[in-house]
């Protein structure tokens, strides 16, 4: 994601210079049009909308000077589902395998859509930095929106989880996330701006004073017609130098006899330039602001990574609580099947006087008590259903898809997956994918820029200062002064001459010192960036162990939910084998029906709590991934498909 330098504002060959050197790190931003308007904005609306195409959010560039002075339009969200939902029903179900689940989400999952808005967010920043502006921070918290299947390791919830992600993380804006303060990132010197600036003023003025004498005047009500026009520019550069020009001139008539000229056409001119020495001297301090901003973008982009590893983390724990929903239910079917055909049984052995009506008894019982444990597993996997549903899709208004059913299409394997690598390769993995730590390590950057920037604005105000200029007159004598000569030229252009061609010279050469006694506020600022800095070295150190725990504890807990699932296993098999041989005595008339039914309980149970295992196994190898930083990796994940909001149409089989 970068671009040559040429993506910089251009304020001058300096600044280009001095953009250039950081332009690498920019990120892109494609070639758009100026400001639609609303009419063009309602039909690009429509158009994406009829496409379910990803909406660009990026600020749209025109080589129209004046497109600075008009607004830009954000698109409205589009809210149509993509059409890959509507190509995987079939006979009015949805059937969804694991990889057809996060596909959807990465197409339309609410979570990645709200954080999608940070990457540009994080662009507004850089651009108003390349102006010498603040940066306004970014957001690095983690959207979480989408109800079920929560994401977090050993001791922690939701990691970096923030409303809309608006927590202000590493290098956000605000102070005190995760236990640090950062409220001196960015201090510094006062950064001017580095666009040009250009005012103009101009007016008529007529004025009438009454005189007490005839002395000074000759007359004695004084009228004066004042004419003006100035234009004036300035502009600042990142090396601590400001330029600015002023061009003034005025045209007075005046009915006073005395004066020599009227009208008097007046002209001048000034060039400033001003060089700080001290504090505010040099690239460090004056583009810390941009600089922290690019960091900020690198920031947001792994913020937007961890939200992509959140939110598949927690499709596939939606998704392995739908299917064991979905095989709950099953064993639930077939155990309130078979409970239902021993009643059937049973009331006809009664008829014949074979077994006691207290047998009948039970297997009613036994059925009502499996009816309600249906009733439960069903109601249950409409509950899974309706969380997946709502984590794949942009909108549940279809009233047709909010009811639909889905089926998973993937099942959780049994059999417990050794690892390839060794714990120590694990935490080694974790320790360079892990996006916190990431986020630290260019938080880290941020606040090293900030240090710098602190001391340098301990030192005084020193600054070079020159001016150059010029002035001209000129002007025809006053009919009314006897005897009034003058050597001036007669009108404008011979003032606007004499204005430039240095016989009227104005220059200045001089230092400006400003020596702040005592210096408590620079001094408190640069100590308290110092200790800011020494405590977010710490953070990262304290987040390094962190990750080493969550990779050990994921780790274990993969080793105990294999054995889990092993020893459920072996629970099922027994009781299945009980089960078969209770049924084969009943068959022949050595057991009850009672007793079948009890062993035929007992199967279910070994057999919903085998399904449980192997729902936890599947979700402690989820949290592996994610310690990890593995995610993405394992589920062949491109992240540029999460940031466009689109992914290949290849769709995975669904089969019923």
């Amino acid at each position: 994601m970068n671009v040559s330098g040429s993506t910089f504002l251009k304020r001058g060959t300096t600044v280009i210079c001095i953009y250039a050197m950081l332009a690498s790190t920019l990120p892109a931003q494609t070639s758009s049009p100026a400001a639609p308007t609303p009419q063009q904005d309602a039909a690009a609306q429509t158009a994406v909308s009829s496409s379910n195409l990803p909406v660009r959010f990026d600020m749209p560039k025109s080589h129209n000077p004046l497109n600075a002075y008009s607004p830009d339009y954000v698109l409205e969200p589009v809210l149509a589902n993509s059409p890959r939902i509507d190509r995987l029903v079939r006979d009015g179900k949805l059937y969804l395998s694991l990889k057809n689940a996060i596909d959807l989400a990465l197409e339309n999952n609410l979570d990645l859509a709200i954080a999608r808005y940070n990457l540009p967010i994080a662009n507004t920043d850089i651009l108003r930095t390349q102006a010498g502006g603040f940066f306004r921070g970014v957001n690095t918290g983690v959207v979480q929106g989408t109800p079920g299947g929560g994401v977090g390791g050993f001791g922690t919830g939701a990691p970096g989880a923030g409303a809309g992600g608006t927590t202000g993380g590493a290098g956000g804006a605000g102070a005190g996330a995760s236990g640090l303060v950062q409220s001196t990132l960015g201090a510094g010197t006062a950064v001017s701006s580095y666009d040009p600036f250009i005012s103009a003023n101009g007016g008529e003025e007529h004025q009438t004073l009454p005189l007490s004498n005839l002395t000074l005047n000759g007359v004695p009500t004084l009228q004066t017609n004042t004419g003006q026009f100035s234009v004036n520019y300035s502009q600042a550069f990142a090396t601590g130098t400001s330029v600015s020009f002023s061009f003034n001139n005025a045209r007075q008539t005046t009915n006073s006899i005395f004066t020599n000229l009227s009208p008097s056409l007046n002209s001048q001119y000034r060039v400033v330039v001003q060089q700080e020495l001290l504090a505010g001297f040099g690239f460090g301090p004056n583009l810390r602001y941009l600089r922290i901003a690019i960091n900020n973008k690198k920031i947001s982009d792994i913020a937007f990574k961890d939200q992509v590893i959140a939110t598949v983390t927690q499709i596939e724990n939606i998704y392995w609580d739908l299917v064991s929903a979905y095989e709950q239910t099953q064993v639930n079917e077939k155990s309130s099947g078979f409970a239902m055909q021993s009643l059937d049984n049973a009331r006809k052995q009664l008829k014949l006087e074979s077994i006691p009506e207290m047998d009948v008894l039970r297997a009613e019982a036994e059925v009502s008590k499996r009816d309600q444990e249906l009733t439960v597993a069903r109601t249950s996997l409409q509950l899974q259903e309706t969380l997946i549903k709502n984590a794949v899709t942009r909108s549940l208004d279809d009233p047709v898809l909010e009811a639909m059913p889905v089926i998973p299409t993937d099942r959780m394997q049994a059999e417990q997956v050794q690892p390839s690598q060794s714990i120590q390769d694990l935490i080694s993995k974790a320790l360079r994918d892990r996006t916190e730590l990431a986020e630290s390590d260019v938080d880290l950057v941020n606040r090293q820029i900030s240090r710098r920037a602190a001391r340098n604005a301990l030192l005084p105000s020193l600054s070079l200062i020159g001016f150059y200029g010029g002035s001209g007159l000129a002007g025809p004598l006053n009919p009314l002064c006897q005897g009034c000569t003058s050597s001036v030229p007669v009108d404008f252009g011979g003032a606007l001459s004499n204005t430039f061609n240095n016989s009227s010279p104005d220059y200045y050469v001089g230092l400006n010192l400003n020596i702040p006694l005592r210096n408590r506020v620079a001094k408190a600022d640069q100590y308290r960036s110092e200790l800011e800095y020494r405590q977010a070295e710490l953070r990262l150190e304290q987040l390094k162990k962190q990750v080493r725990i969550e990779v050990r504890n994921a780790q274990y807990s993969v080793e105990q939910t294999g054995a889990r699932v092993q020893a459920a296993r072996k629970a099922r098999d027994v009781a299945q084998r009980t089960f078969d041989i209770t049924k084969k005595e009943q068959d022949l008339g050595a057991g009850s029906s009672y007793q079948t039914l009890s062993a035929q309980r007992d199967l279910s149970l070994a057999e919903l709590d085998l399904v449980t295992a192997m729902t936890v196994f599947a979700k402690a190898k989820v949290e592996l991934d994610r310690a990890t930083g593995a995610t993405l990796e394992h589920n062949g994940i491109q992240l540029q498909n999460a940031v466009n909001g689109t992914v290949g149409d290849t769709i995975s089989a669904a089969t019923p």
